[in-house]
């Protein structure tokens, strides 16, 4: 499905439910700091003070959301969910030389999420296609920022690099509230403020409309199904920037695509829409 997610079926659900407890005391351990400050680490002035990483137009890298982890791919970056992964199997991915992305939804609420309960149902909307998930009123940010800020902080806490925010696009689906593209640029304005707050990269996730007035905002872009849709070319300001677009296609077999991406600058993978461990990567020549 495009412009969508497609990793959260089959088996995560399980580890989702075997860790929820654990994380939920995370969270309201974050909460109870302020909005979000990891214990025992810098954010805030301290944490964006240090030079954010910068991923450079090309870098390779696995974008894994289901199944057990594989740390094998030859890659250096990996992109993972935030609420399944530790933060020693960050580390442990730190050691191999990776740069790692924390995956979070911050345009649509999940129930199987251990902070579901916190989110006020005046700020649900319509279902977003997938079984649990529905939209979020973006211009409620006086509910949606602090409850964002302790999902960011979990990710900085467990040592990430980098946020990969999910769902970023609302204004242009069937959301249940008037969303408007001044609401959207508001919204994931904020998003990457807070991200930067805590002292990690952030990428910019579909939303190529917004690109131009969002570039300078975001460290990266990530994009699905670009090729299918004809629409590669509209992410070529973060490379001209010097920025890297992280990209996945789906249905498109990796000779259809890899050459032009490569020609355009994207990191393009072909992946199977659990995203789980499996991938083509257009990094390697011979398509």
């Amino acid at each position: 499905m495009r412009d969508r997610t497609a990793a959260r079926v089959g088996g995560a659900r399980g580890v989702r439910a075997a860790t929820a407890l654990a994380l939920l005391a995370l969270l309201t351990g974050c909460a109870a700091d302020g909005g979000g400050t990891p214990k025992g680490g810098a954010t805030g002035a301290s944490a964006s003070a240090r030079p954010r990483w910068q991923p450079e137009p090309g870098t390779d890298w696995q974008w894994q959301l289901s199944g057990r982890l594989d740390t094998t791919v030859d890659a250096p970056v990996y992109d993972v969910d935030g609420f399944d992964r530790t933060a020693s199997e960050v580390a442990a991915l730190h050691r191999d030389g990776r740069k790692v992305i924390c995956y979070l939804s911050t345009g649509a609420w999940e129930d199987f999420r251990p902070d579901a309960a916190r989110f006020p149902t005046e700020v649900l909307g319509k279902g977003n296609g997938w079984e649990g998930e529905r939209w979020l009123d973006i211009r409620r940010t006086d509910v949606l920022e602090p409850l964002m800020e302790s999902r960011i902080a979990m990710c900085a806490e467990k040592g990430f690099d980098a946020v990969e925010p999910d769902n970023m696009d609302g204004y242009r689906n069937k959301s249940g509230f008037p969303l408007t593209a001044a609401d959207q640029l508001r919204y994931n304005r904020l998003i990457a403020r807070l991200v930067h707050r805590h002292g990690m990269a952030v990428g910019l996730k579909n939303d190529l409309p917004q690109i131009p007035e969002l570039v300078g905002d975001f460290d990266f872009a990530v994009n699905e199904q670009c090729a299918q849709y004809d629409e590669c070319e509209e992410l070529t300001p973060f490379v001209k920037a010097g920025k890297a677009v992280f990209h996945v296609e789906y249905e498109l077999p990796a000779e259809r695509f890899c050459a032009r991406s490569r020609e355009l600058g994207l990191s393009s993978l072909r992946k199977e829409y659990p995203l789980d461990a499996s991938r083509e990567s257009c990094a390697v020549e011979g398509d």
